[in-house]
């Protein structure tokens, strides 16, 4: 059976005075805390074993989950939040999600379904997501790029034309444990590269030292909640579901 991991060691700061108190997962969506949505998709998918990788606040972020700590979440990034889940991550095929977003559980059923060692989610509609969140789409929207068989050929560099945008990355993938090996074989050797890197920058990384990444197209509703903007969008968009 499929578990799965939720990256929640973070404060998101960008969301100001809701996260002085509280850690950006915890923070509500229509009355509800945004790691709950995530646990009821995954839980609605048929996934219960559950680790939540805990940081800032980290006693507030409790409930029917296992936990596990990024002690050093103020001084790192989301790699290194990944990294402390190690264990799961070598001895299961694991569903790994952000905390800071929504999405309904046929997401999740969209990535289970995929056979390859490395899977991640895009956004297949996401211009029209991004024009909801931003003023200017292009200002925060990343390279995506796949070959015919749909794997991933590039991700993540800012500042590129639209023609070089094929999706958007959702910050759901599904790491097997062969994938796992490929990361802690990369990354046990610096702990400098672990402190400094994004996902998609890790993503990239695999994919140079000749990795296949399969990108599995997602058409339905879903939203990242970065800033209150985003709140108010988001609860917009889970009116569907």
């Amino acid at each position: 059976m499929m578990k799965a991991v939720i990256l929640a060691a973070g404060r998101g700061s960008r969301l100001l005075t809701l996260t002085d108190d509280r850690p950006k997962c915890l923070v509500e969506l229509k009355g509800k805390p945004l790691l709950h949505w995530q646990l009821e998709a995954l839980r609605e998918a048929g996934i219960h074993d559950i680790l939540v990788v805990r940081g800032y606040c980290k006693d507030q972020i409790t409930g029917d989950f296992e936990t596990t700590e990024n002690p050093r979440w103020n001084e790192t990034n989301m790699v290194a939040t990944l990294m402390a889940a190690r264990d799961w991550l070598l001895h299961q095929t694991c569903i790994v999600s952000y905390a800071d977003i929504v999405y309904p559980c046929e997401a999740i059923h969209r990535l289970m379904q995929d056979g390859s060692s490395l899977s991640i989610l895009y956004d297949i509609n996401w211009l029209d997501l991004w024009q909801q969140r931003f003023e200017d789409p292009l200002s925060d929207a990343e390279s995506f790029r796949l070959d015919e068989q749909g794997s991933l050929v590039d991700i993540g560099r800012k500042q590129v034309s639209i023609e070089e945008i094929q999706g958007q990355y959702m910050g759901l993938l599904k790491f097997t444990p062969k994938a796992a090996r490929w990361v802690f074989d990369l990354l046990d050797k610096s702990q400098e590269l672990v402190d400094r890197l994004d996902m998609t920058s890790l993503l990239q990384l695999l994919m140079d030292q000749g990795k296949s990444i399969q990108a599995v197209p997602w058409d339905g509703p879903w939203c990242e909640v970065d800033n209150e903007i985003d709140l108010q969008v988001a609860k917009e968009i889970s009116r569907i579901w």
